[in-house]
């Protein structure tokens, strides 16, 4: 990766159906067969939680190759509080420019950015094997607990970075995932039928 050869900027309403796809294209059968991700990023920028300030894209000879969005939403902190946080994505990197930077580039500069509008943690869903380069930690070693699961669940899919040291300090709860994330099965198979045909596969290492 050449850290001259691309541009981060906002995303443009011009670049929705491009995103859309360039989404499709990067989350497809990874984690099921198909996948919804290209419909709840077209549902979420309706969403209140919605951040527009950062929504981005990365682009590359006139091309976007990645994407990344963040939504508001809480902690309800055991002592009553409730806690303001930010959680990310779909993040999306085209398949073709995986595994060469572009992605944790494109993910420094969101966080820098939302440090800068004084957000104080982010709280997603992501892979530790990536993300741990990034400065996440799984999040129950800050006192966060993913909603609705299971105190003996595996919880090793949560993750936390805080943005502002020391923002979590003292602080247990649970973490609400912004309702915009669920979408019906039924309206991603609508949705995906504005786009190319794609084969859907059953491969290893789904998890739906």
């Amino acid at each position: 990766m050449n850290k001259n050869d691309y541009i981060i900027r906002s995303e443009k309403k011009e670049d929705y159906r491009e995103v859309e796809n360039l989404v499709r294209e990067s989350f497809w059968n990874v984690y099921r067969p198909g996948c919804s991700e290209h419909y709840v990023i077209h549902v979420l920028r309706d969403d209140p939680a919605f951040v527009r300030e950062l929504d981005f894209v990365m682009e590359q000879d006139g091309r976007l190759i990645g994407q990344n969005m963040f939504m508001e939403t809480v902690i309800e902190a055991d002592d009553g509080r409730i806690i303001p946080v930010l959680t990310m994505g779909p993040i999306g990197i085209l398949p073709e420019r995986k595994r060469q930077g572009y992605g944790k580039a494109l993910l420094d500069y969101s966080l820098e950015k939302a440090k800068a509008l004084g957000y104080g943690a982010v709280l997603f869903e992501g892979n530790i094997g990536f993300y741990g380069n990034c400065g996440f930690d799984y999040a129950g070693k800050f006192g966060i607990r993913y909603h609705d699961l299971p105190e003996d669940a595996d919880a090793s899919f949560f993750l936390c970075r805080e943005l502002v040291p020391g923002y979590l300090d003292g602080i247990t709860g649970v973490y609400q995932t912004p309702q915009g994330y669920y979408v019906r099965d039924e309206d991603v198979e609508i949705f995906d039928r504005e786009f190319p045909e794609k084969v859907k596969l059953r491969l290893p290492g789904q998890i739906f």
